[in-house]
């Protein structure tokens, strides 16, 4: 006998009737997720882009999620559980920046066929992208004006802009540690970006001086700085994939396209962490 073709039959204890169960299906709306996809052109590719978007938002989704249980921890000086949440945060940006390399099979003649399809819409427009910006300490205020048109959405965004980043949760911790912080450091307008502070340096020196005395703030500083590179090598992916595909024709929405990417590279999260490298 051929074992090889034979087929091997269902164990006893499997579940095969969902008439009145919930399914795998079920439970995670397949149904919707699934029959989201609608071309606006007949190209094949541009499955591809549309599915590199929207699973790349299920991930944001979830950063945001996990970003704001961690600004909460920090706040309430509970910093341990915030580390797997912001180690979660790493693993999860590490799955963006490698879609970018999917999304760059495709080549710039194939999106050409469909790049008019998508009139003015843009990545630039994704709100979920502008709250992790925003809970990472990157706020501006102009960028709200793209989301005027939906007034639920917009107001959240202005909820969230003025809201503390998780550096601002941060900063407080070291005062909360006892670490001689200025009081314009940690009672600031958490709608502008942060400026980089002396005595915010001084006292992350001093917990990286002495890591056993303040080991829950160094920890909590280095899983910061893991989020910080992870998402200046997406920004970084991005911008090199964008060029690959359009080199330097504008964006969809109205952006310079590469040159924007580029000179938002510039926009480095919490400086302290970096600087006091040198001088340690």
């Amino acid at each position: 006998m051929d074992v090889k073709n034979q087929t091997m039959p269902l164990e006893q204890e499997i579940q095969t009737d969902f008439h009145k169960e919930m399914s795998y299906g079920d439970y995670l709306h397949l149904d919707k997720i699934l029959s989201s996809q609608h071309r606006l052109s007949d190209h094949h590719d541009e499955m591809l882009f549309i599915i590199i978007h929207q699973t790349s938002e299920l991930w944001m989704k979830l950063i945001i999620h996990e970003l704001n249980a961690a600004i909460q921890c920090i706040r309430c000086n509970d910093l341990e559980p915030s580390f797997k949440m912001l180690s979660r945060v790493s693993r999860i940006q590490q799955q963006l920046i490698q879609s970018w390399s999917v999304l760059s099979t495709l080549t710039p003649s194939e999106y050409m066929q469909f790049r008019d399809k998508l009139g003015h819409s843009s990545g630039f427009q994704s709100y979920q992208n502008r709250l992790i910006e925003f809970a990472l300490g990157n706020k501006n205020a102009h960028t709200l004006a793209v989301y005027q048109h939906q007034p639920e959405l917009y107001a959240e965004l202005q909820d969230a802009l003025h809201k503390p980043s998780i550096y601002d949760a941060a900063i407080a911790a070291l005062a909360t540690h006892g670490l001689s912080v200025d009081e314009n450091a940690l009672n600031r307008d958490w709608s502008q970006n942060y400026e980089p502070n002396a005595s915010v340096e001084a006292a992350w020196l001093t917990v990286y001086r002495n890591p056993n005395q303040y080991w829950d703030l160094y920890e909590l500083a280095e899983k910061l700085v893991d989020i910080g590179n992870q998402q200046q090598l997406w920004r970084f992916n991005h911008m090199t994939t964008v060029e690959r595909i359009i080199g330097h024709k504008k964006g969809t929405g109205g952006s310079s396209g590469v040159s924007y990417l580029k000179r938002v590279l510039d926009q480095q999260f919490f400086p302290e962490l970096f600087s006091l490298r040198t001088k340690l």
